[in-house]
């Protein structure tokens, strides 16, 4: 069953910011100072044009109106200095704020738990990854610094008008109640709005990336029909919510519209009647008049990009809330006495009240190799996950040396036990960056070299022309399943981890080349720990002992021999396999 990622709240959304804030104070104040030094540059305008009103209503000069034009002109001059610093200053400290978010966010990312991971679903992750991270950096590197620009200046401007005279508050009180209540409306709806509209895009992606991913599966089934009403529901389905926040802007808007418009005629026409009595000069009109039309701009952009800014902050939202998922190990700080690898009682369920796992036993020598074979769906790879230290059991226990696998750090884990599934990445880089990123240490040529040796890999690595400086993955050469298997068996190698699960990791490998493989690494693997979950049984008949599971339960365990002379389901199932590769030639041992 899907589940979305957590979404942080307001609350958290604020605390991040304010965070971000504390850490940047030197460039914060530096911006913000400059753009209020820009923004009173821009402010002389008024003032000069309504001193050279009365000037020229009352007699002036030539000279008086040249020397207004070149005090405009120089404070035109200073402020566009100014504000290209303030700008610099803001988007310099809008790439530092967003390059911090993605660590996190990757930080984060990398920290989740891996059944949370596939739980959700990869369209959800991918989604926050890519559209969220995007448009958060619109908002960051645009979308703040102009918000924090017009916000500056609109309170400037406001104090300006001011002290042409008090009066002058009395017309731009009449915009504010449509603004008030516009603002009002708008945020207590558009939060949830935004992100109701980008889980519809996770869902869309998610549709698609199954849809990708199982073409073949779903063109085998003839079902291609229903993944199209699928993907045409999740697009109805981010319609609506594209048009609910539509709705919200073209209501909000207009509203916005009477309010910026109501205070610059009311000042014209309080001004004018107030001039007529006597009471005001034909300059403070002018000054006055000017400088509410001059609030219209930057209280329009504080308003516009708030619609920008609350699309930014569902994304943060979306990206913090990968943060709050609840970790699935809790460090103890205990240290495990040995090696030896101990699952007692182990209950294990996807779905609360059905158990996958019911009620496992099972105890694993150290040095020795256990095999665990059974039909699909009888839950090998389930166990071998728990094995692992990826999933906690729901009931019972899971240890190494005598402490629980999710008592352990992560790091201190994978230096005890470590799981290869048949699903392996190849990242883009050398072949050497791909293997050596499993290494505690910084490992030499010839220790990248040894490990591909030990999964008969450095034959093909060698003849590829740059050798293990090879660029690889996207942008580069494309490994084949096989080859891509082995790479992450290399990595295993070189991480050296005492305890290995190895999850069918030469399942994509021909059969007799996979043998010679397993041969390989038993060799190199000489003293460890292994437990193979194998669908081909020469790996069961090297084993020390086999574990058969069947419906969530080991039903036999013991030696090969031991199992086959009991003549249960493992004697049928070797017999099986054994005659069915005899008959095609396969080795049979």
């Amino acid at each position: 069953m899907k589940q979305s990622l957590p979404v942080a709240g307001s609350r958290e959304v604020r605390a991040y910011a304010l965070q971000i804030a504390r850490n940047h104070p030197r460039m914060l104040w530096l911006a913000l100072g400059l753009h209020a030094l820009a923004a009173l540059a821009g402010l002389a305008a008024p003032r000069l044009i309504g001193q050279l009103v009365e000037a020229v209503e009352k007699g002036t000069t030539v000279a008086t109106v040249d020397r207004t034009i070149a005090l405009l002109a120089g404070f035109l001059l200073v402020q566009a200095i100014l504000t290209r610093y303030a700008r610099f200053i803001s988007q310099s400290l809008g790439e530092e704020v967003l390059a911090e978010l993605r660590e996190d966010f990757v930080e984060n990312t990398l920290a989740l738990p891996v059944g949370v991971v596939e739980s959700a679903g990869s369209g959800d992750l991918l989604t926050r990854t890519s559209r969220d991270v995007d448009q958060l950096g619109w908002s960051v590197r645009w979308a703040l610094p102009e918000w924090t620009i017009a916000v500056i200046t609109a309170i400037l401007t406001f104090v300006a008008a001011l002290s042409v005279g008090w009066w002058v508050a009395l017309p731009c009180l009449l915009g504010v109640p449509p603004l008030v209540i516009g603002l009002r409306w708008y945020l207590a709806r558009a939060k949830e709005g935004y992100l109701r509209e980008n889980a519809s895009y996770s869902q869309i992606s998610e549709t698609l990336t199954e849809s990708t991913e199982g073409a073949r599966t779903i063109e085998a089934l003839g079902i291609g029909h229903e993944r199209v009403a699928a993907l045409d529901a999740d697009c109805a389905g981010s319609y609506a919510a594209e048009r609910y926040t539509l709705r919200l802007r073209t209501v909000f808007f207009p509203s916005m519209e009477l309010s910026y418009l109501l205070p610059t005629v009311a000042t014209l026409l309080f001004g004018g009647w107030l001039y007529t009595q006597g009471s005001v000069s034909l300059g403070e009109v002018t000054a006055a008049t000017l400088y509410v039309q001059m609030l219209i701009d930057p209280v329009d952009r504080i308003v516009s990009i708030l619609d920008e800014l609350q699309v930014g902050g569902a994304s943060l939202a979306r990206l913090l809330g990968v943060a709050q998922v609840p970790d699935d190990r809790v460090a103890t700080g205990a240290q495990p006495l040995g090696e030896k690898l101990d699952a007692r009682d182990v209950h294990f369920s996807y779905v609360e009240g059905r158990d996958v796992l019911h009620g496992i036993d099972l105890s694993v020598g150290v040095g020795e190799r256990i095999a665990m074979v059974g039909p699909s769906g009888a839950g090998k790879s389930t166990l071998g996950r728990l094995l692992a230290g990826i999933h906690p059991p729901r009931a019972g226990s899971v240890t190494v040396g005598g402490v629980g696998l999710t008592e352990l750090p992560l790091d201190d884990l994978r230096g005890h036990v470590a799981l290869v599934t048949q699903e392996h990445h190849v990242f883009a880089g050398t072949v050497r960056e791909n293997i050596a990123l499993a290494a505690a240490h910084v490992a030499t040529d010839e220790e990248v070299w040894a490990s591909l040796a030990a999964v008969d890999a450095d034959s093909w690595v060698r003849a590829f022309p740059e050798g293990l400086q090879e660029k690889v993955g996207s942008g580069g050469r494309a490994l084949s399943a096989a080859q891509a298997q082995q790479v992450a068996l290399a990595r295993l190698v070189l991480a050296d981890p005492h305890t290995l699960v190895l999850d069918e990791a030469t399942s994509l490998i021909d059969p007799r080349a996979a043998r010679h493989l397993e041969r390989s690494l038993a060799a190199v693997l000489h003293g460890r720990t292994v437990i193979a979950i194998a669908h081909r049984l020469f790996s069961a008949h090297d084993a020390d002992r086999v574990a058969v599971v069947e419906d969530g339960t080991i039903s036999e365990f013991g030696s090969h021999d031991e199992l086959v002379a009991a003549g249960g389901s493992y004697a049928a199932l070797w017999e099986s396999w054994n005659g069915g590769n005899d008959r095609h030639g396969a080795p049979s041992d």
